[in-house]
């Protein structure tokens, strides 16, 4: 009777556990799903303002949502539930790197000055920074992570946010740095919020801070290229 329970329990395990080809399907779809929204983000990205741009913009936008609402992630998962989890710490750190680049930015003047943005255009950029820390860590990261292990996937996701700011080389470059940071920030707290008000912060700081002829008034993709001719 013993062995007879122990090849029911057996067979009851293997049943719960899914089957080797549903755990590859669920990863070509996450790795598919990433690709779209990444896919749409460029295409936004390098396609001038018109009909054809809104297009892209409101496609991304629309699978952004969709898969948000539809995917195996709930909202604590996306850094939604507990807004002041580590939010302590993970301003007091936003706070010493904008520091840092501020104090960076001080010889650097000499080759030009940065960009004050007029306050109304501030609060919009900061919303735009919550928005993209939630296709950031809501889309990409969440997917990687488990396909890839949290190592891994916060440099992945790391490179895509960087890609998605070519062809400014400066910030690429910053932009990888930075999503180190926010994507390591994310698994540890699970919490957006205060992740997007430094991604805000240090965007102001990088704009205020560095010659603007060098970050065309923090624009990316065409309009890194046609926002000074």
């Amino acid at each position: 009777m013993a062995a007879k329970s122990e090849v029911i329990s057996s067979i009851e395990c293997n049943q719960l556990e899914p089957a080797p080809s549903a755990h590859f399907s669920a990863r070509w779809r996450d790795l598919a799903e990433i690709a779209v929204v990444f896919g749409f983000i460029l295409a936004a990205v390098w396609t001038p303002q018109g009909k054809l741009n809104a297009f892209f913009s409101l496609t991304a936008a629309a699978c952004v949502v969709g898969l948000a609402a539809t995917g195996n992630w709930g909202i604590s998962q996306f850094g939604l539930m507990r807004p002041t989890q580590g939010a302590g710490l993970v301003l007091l750190l936003g706070a010493l790197l904008c520091m840092a680049v501020a104090l960076i930015g001080i010889p650097l003047r000499s080759f030009g000055p940065g960009w004050l943005v007029p306050m109304h255009r501030a609060w919009q950029y900061v919303v735009w920074a919550l928005a993209q820390e939630f296709i950031l860590q809501g889309i990409f990261f969440v997917r990687l992570e488990s396909i890839l292990g949290s190592r891994r996937a916060v440099l992945v996701s790391a490179a895509l946010f960087a890609t998605a700011h070519f062809p400014s080389l400066l910030l690429t470059a910053l932009s990888f740095c930075g999503g180190l940071v926010f994507c390591e920030f994310f698994p540890r707290w699970r919490n957006l919020y205060p992740i997007g008000i430094i991604h805000g912060a240090l965007g102001l700081t990088i704009a205020a801070s560095l010659p603007d002829h060098w970050l065309h008034h923090m624009r990316v993709g065409i309009g890194y290229l046609t926002v000074h001719s």
